[in-house]
């Protein structure tokens, strides 16, 4: 079912355009493309959390998308993105693609995340910078 959430229900956004070889042989974006645009968007709030390799990092546990509309080449994107759930350890993030000129709804996705201690190979509680975006 499409979503009823508007770009402007998101505090954190992300913009791009999509590029030539993002197309498939249907001459649409590929879906696995819309993947890499919503991780392009989620390092964006890595680097505000101060999310990095050698300190706190996260692990991607799931990854859940729905596709709404079929995009072209060249189009301008927004990502809209929230933290949407909290737990002792994970957190999902909400991230909707819009088309920039329409504002539809390109595709929604959620994905859970698991902070991480690599020097322990374990996870740990959710990092304090997180519990506050969720609160916003």
């Amino acid at each position: 079912m499409k979503t009823q959430t508007k770009i402007t229900d998101f505090y954190f956004t992300h913009k791009l355009r999509t590029r030539w070889r993002d197309c498939d042989a249907f001459r649409h974006i590929n879906n696995a493309t819309y993947l890499s645009y919503i991780e392009d968007a989620r390092l964006e709030l890595m680097r505000r959390w101060g999310i990095t390799q050698d300190g706190k990092s996260v692990i991607v546990a799931s990854v859940k998308i729905d596709y709404y509309k079929q995009v072209v080449h060249p189009t301008e994107l927004i990502i809209g993105q929230k933290v949407s759930r909290l737990g002792n350890k994970s957190f999902d993030i909400n991230s909707i693609v819009f088309n920039r000129e329409t504002n539809d709804p390109v595709c929604e996705s959620t994905i859970t995340i698991v902070c991480f201690d690599f020097s322990v190979n374990a996870t740990v509680p959710v990092y304090d910078e997180i519990k506050e975006d969720y609160s916003k």
